[in-house]
């Protein structure tokens, strides 16, 4: 298949879709512990596995702390290693997750992103990968069982590219448990595509011998950190570079963000994963009355790719930047990564912070129009809003 031609469509769950990519990617190891709801994913890929679909070997562990714990060392050894986590897991994968950016080990994890307990939840939303944010880990977020697919095969790619490790990430449920059509490529397109994994330096070149998370005192601390930045701000620009390669093989574009009808859009609304889909609904319905409104739906998060959404929102007057994620004591993340970078490049557009759908609740397009009327009747807070609440 080349350029979108004979496409093989399928329909699958998020979660299986995202094990549909991990099966064509075969890694060497995948290291798992289950947690609803990204459970689906680890299940179906066991599968493949009890199946001799893959012959990567599957590590079960007694916790999230010892998947990434295992990755870590798999990683370091020279082995393509993936996971996959959500809410809790996550969070008690956090002592790892710095050793893992740290240590440059190209690990990738699919995450189903939930809220975080208490009071227990096991339904969606961004507040355990918004924990994770400064966490040194690459942030893909997607929309769709599409979206998942392509950026858990990206991700891969873009991990051992940058040798930083990456979250490819979808909405718990909404996007995890949802059947979607969606368009796969042949194991062969993607092993080429990934080519083989030959990481430069690993424990087990006994050739070569190296040190992986040595001690690192006043005299040499600041610097790796300073080292590990640069490639985290370099991985942007990797990023588009095989979001190209992979538009040769799929047809499907790829970029930091899409930007959908923001060119002339008066008010914008910016937000990450499947609620783009019901924003696109509401954009269309009010385009056709006339209005001027549009959409940014972020897709890479971490590098954020600040330059180049300022310039997308040139035209708009009006912004509400819209939330699954409270950040306790001050703005949510996106909107403080948006606000600050407005007020660097000297720009003054008014911005409206909103959370919404903590904990899987629902939000219709109703909701949606309100937010875009208001920006309109220019009633914008320097306070949090909320939606049904």
């Amino acid at each position: 298949m080349k350029n979108g031609k004979n496409k093989n469509r399928i329909a699958l769950t998020g979660g299986a879709a995202a094990a549909e990519a991990l099966k064509q990617i075969e890694p060497d190891v995948m290291a798992v512990y289950p947690i609803t709801p990204q459970t689906t994913i680890i299940e179906t890929f066991a599968k493949f596995k009890a199946d001799g679909e893959v012959e990567t070997e599957v590590i079960e562990v007694e916790s999230e702390h010892s998947a990434i714990s295992a990755c870590v060392g798999s990683s370091a050894a020279g082995a393509r290693t993936v996971t996959a986590t959500s809410s809790q897991g996550l969070a008690l994968m956090n002592e790892i997750l710095y050793i893992a950016s740290g240590m440059r080990l190209p690990i990738l994890m699919v995450v189903s992103a939930r809220a975080l307990s208490a009071p227990i939840n096991i339904h969606g939303d961004h507040s355990d990968v918004m924990g994770a944010r400064d966490a040194g880990w690459i942030q893909i977020f997607s929309e769709n069982t599409q979206e998942i697919y392509d950026n858990t095969i990206i991700g891969m790619k873009l991990a051992e590219k940058t040798k930083l490790p990456v979250m490819a990430i979808m909405d718990g449920f909404n996007t995890s448990h949802c059947v979607e059509n969606l368009e796969i490529l042949s194991k062969d397109q993607v092993q080429k595509f990934l080519g083989e994994f030959s990481p430069e330096k690993y424990l087990l070149d006994i050739e070569h011998p190296v040190t992986f998370g040595p001690l690192a005192l006043q005299n040499s601390y600041f610097e790796f950190k300073v080292q590990q930045e640069e490639a985290m701000e370099k991985a942007g620009r990797e990023y588009l570079k095989i979001a190209k390669e992979f538009e040769k093989i799929s047809g499907r574009k790829k970029d930091y963000f899409e930007a959908y009808k923001t060119e002339d859009a008066e008010e914008v609304i910016i937000l990450a994963g499947s609620t783009a889909g019901t924003t696109k609904d509401v954009v269309d319905r009010m385009r056709q009355t006339g209005k001027k409104v549009g959409l940014l739906k972020i897709s890479l998060f971490r590098p954020f790719p600040l330059r180049e959404i300022l310039s997308a929102l040139k035209n708009a007057k009006s912004i509400a930047v819209m939330e699954r994620a409270i950040s306790s004591g001050t703005y949510p993340p996106i909107y403080n990564d948006i606000v600050n970078g407005l007020y660097q490049s000297g720009e003054t557009k008014k911005v409206q912070s909103i959370i919404y759908s903590l904990g899987g609740r629902d939000i219709f397009a109703k909701d949606i129009e309100k937010v875009f009327e208001d920006l309109k009747a220019e009633k914008i807070s320097k306070e949090i809003k909320y939606i049904g609440v």
